[in-house]
């Protein structure tokens, strides 16, 4: 029954998870958790927000099962719900600091100060880069305003068209065609220095 249950289409899947069948719905989740931690690691940069958006995620998708309505394919509403998780985290956390007494010191946890971005799972880009240019881009790619990032990391790294972030972003292809070309040309001035050396 485990094997068999491993080998429904998403389609099955979800309609059994909104017929109350737990074990199906834990299996969408092992399907896609890699996709959803790996994306939110890209657009947060930190491993604890990476979790708790991870978390945040599957949380929604099982509360609002029932409005995915297949029009689109569920990893790309998988993808909104993700991106819509990683800024409303990050308004909430930049909330938070902007109340904190600035009398206390911010404490800093050591162990995960220098944690880099994990591998980019064998893109041409991971092949050609060593490990200082992809630190240099991995610096760049943070310091990205919010709405550029997004669009770059979906299309850039997650390798989706310009159609599939059009919908997850609730934008028009045109715009996000604009956005990713200004990141792209950020990106390369922010290169500039570090490849003429």
């Amino acid at each position: 029954m485990t094997g068999s249950i491993q080998q429904l289409s998403d389609e099955q899947l979800i309609e059994q998870a909104r017929n109350g069948n737990v074990r199906a719905f834990e299996t969408l989740v092992k399907r896609y958790e890699q996709m959803v931690y790996g994306f939110s690691f890209k657009m947060c940069r930190n491993k604890e927000k990476a979790d708790e958006t991870l978390q945040d995620t599957f949380i929604n998708v099982y509360k609002n099962l029932k409005q995915f309505n297949g029009k689109s394919k569920f990893s790309t509403w998988l993808y909104s719900i993700v991106t819509n998780n990683c800024l409303m985290n990050r308004r909430k956390r930049k909330m938070d600091r902007e109340m904190m007494s600035l009398d206390e010191p911010p404490v800093e946890d050591g162990a995960n100060h220098h944690e880099s971005i994990p591998s980019w799972d064998d893109t041409p880009a991971e092949k050609m880069m060593n490990t200082e240019l992809r630190s240099h881009l991995d610096n760049a790619i943070h310091q990205l305003p919010e709405e550029y990032r997004v669009v770059f990391v979906l299309r850039d790294i997650e390798n989706l068209t310009a159609e599939e972030t059009a919908r997850i972003l609730k934008l028009s292809v045109p715009a996000v065609k604009s956005r990713l070309r200004r990141a792209r040309i950020f990106l390369r001035e922010e290169l500039n220095d570090y490849m003429v050396q």
